[in-house]
């Protein structure tokens, strides 16, 4: 009975359960390595984004302008390239730079000036979604052939998003669950001003929280304009609702103080193998936004369901979340050094290991004639009888 009030393990059992009915149905198309791959790189931008977001959520908070920092940093980094004339680790780090602005003035305004979250997000959506515009205006292409190695490359045949995504999730688990740092923002999300009263800078956990949500779209940016070998204004239109859709499915609440970075990575997983699914039916697209659009509605109403639980259930359901464990906690500083060294020297043999994409630009230009070829309702490219 306590595995069914986990969230993850439902989600878990929920996700084997389409696949095995999508293997049934679909057995030449659903279960092969080109499809579930296809699969992870599809969901592979939204998951950085959702792991930004299960933050916040966690924290309380939630941001709307994602969407719009993708397509501002992305749009930034390939106009100082192809534009400027900069360097492509210069123009990158601007991108980046500028998903960071974007979160300081998000979190300054909501953590210290109290402005509301759905106002001060919403207004900062539309002013960098209109920065963007000006920015990449109807596209830019024919990027260098170093920036688009950082999206088009492969590692044991899997793209390099994919690998971008489970680092992150990785990284970000970790320090989620074993950090006092982040666990500070289950405290604030559980009770903010039990919190406060403890000596916790609840708004300047705040404020650190969008930063950190920008910064992961910053690079969910960089990312998908690596890519798709262009930089498009308007990519990233609605991607805030579906990752919300997805955190929520994943155990984040919109009260706060509970959530995993594991959940928001299933939740995303989730909704691509739904919208993969419904490719290989052949449903419309307009149904498609409509099912999705419902399985946010359920989910929002599973969570209102899941609040209604007894205040002892949900405490210890916060507590397991959350509780620390001094061992590993000590062994994990001790070896902190030794830990960034693997990790550093790990990542080092990945990049030098890809295989790049084909110097060709035609060939290396993918998605540019379709730019919702990067969201969660993409078709598998093996699939022969799918229908838009």
């Amino acid at each position: 009975m306590k595995y069914l009030q986990d969230r993850i393990f439902t989600l878990f059992v929920l996700i084997l359960l389409v696949c095995i009915g999508a293997s049934i149905a679909f057995p030449q198309q659903f279960p092969t390595f080109e499809n579930f791959s296809q699969i992870l790189l599809n969901v592979s931008i939204e998951t950085i984004v959702a792991v930004g977001m299960m933050v916040l959520m966690i924290t309380g908070v939630f941001d709307l302008s994602v969407g719009s920092v993708v397509a501002l940093s992305g749009g930034l980094a390939t106009y100082l390239m192809m534009n400027m004339g900069i360097s492509m680790p210069i123009a990158v780090l601007a991108g980046l730079l500028a998903s960071l602005a974007v979160g300081w003035v998000n979190g300054y305004f909501i953590a210290k000036v109290g402005v509301n979250p759905l106002i001060q997000t919403l207004a900062t959506m539309g002013m960098v979604r209109g920065l963007a515009l000006m920015i990449a205006g109807a596209g830019i292409q024919d990027l260098p052939y170093e920036f688009i190695y950082i999206g088009q490359s492969k590692l044991l045949k899997i793209q390099s998003p994919i690998w971008w995504m489970l680092a992150l999730v990785l990284i970000f688990h970790v320090l989620t669950t074993r950090t006092v740092f982040f666990r500070r923002f289950y405290y604030i999300g559980g009770n903010e001003k039990a919190a406060d009263l403890s000596g916790i800078r609840v708004r300047k956990m705040k404020h650190y929280a969008f930063i950190l949500s920008a910064f992961l779209a910053g690079i969910a940016g960089i990312l998908i304009a690596s890519r798709l070998g262009s930089a498009i204004a308007s990519i990233g239109k609605g991607m805030e609702l579906r990752v919300i859709t997805a955190v929520i499915l994943g155990g984040a609440s919109l009260a706060g103080g509970q959530g995993r970075i594991v959940g928001a990575l299933l939740g995303t997983v989730f909704m691509g193998i739904i919208s993969n699914v419904m490719v290989l039916s052949r449903v419309s697209g307009y149904w498609q936004e409509i099912i999705l659009g419902a399985i946010l509605i359920l989910a929002i109403w599973f969570d209102i369901v899941v609040q209604k639980r007894s205040p002892l259930t949900r405490a210890a359901s916060q507590w397991r979340t959350t509780r620390p464990n001094g061992g590993i906690k000590k062994t994990i500083s001790l070896l902190f050094p030794l830990w960034a060294a693997a990790v550093a020297g790990l990542g080092g043999w990945a990049l030098s290991s890809c295989e790049g994409p084909p110097r060709d630009k035609t060939a290396a230009k993918i998605g540019v004639v379709n730019e919702a070829d990067y969201a969660m309702t993409e078709a598998p490219t093996s699939t022969k009888n799918t229908s838009w």
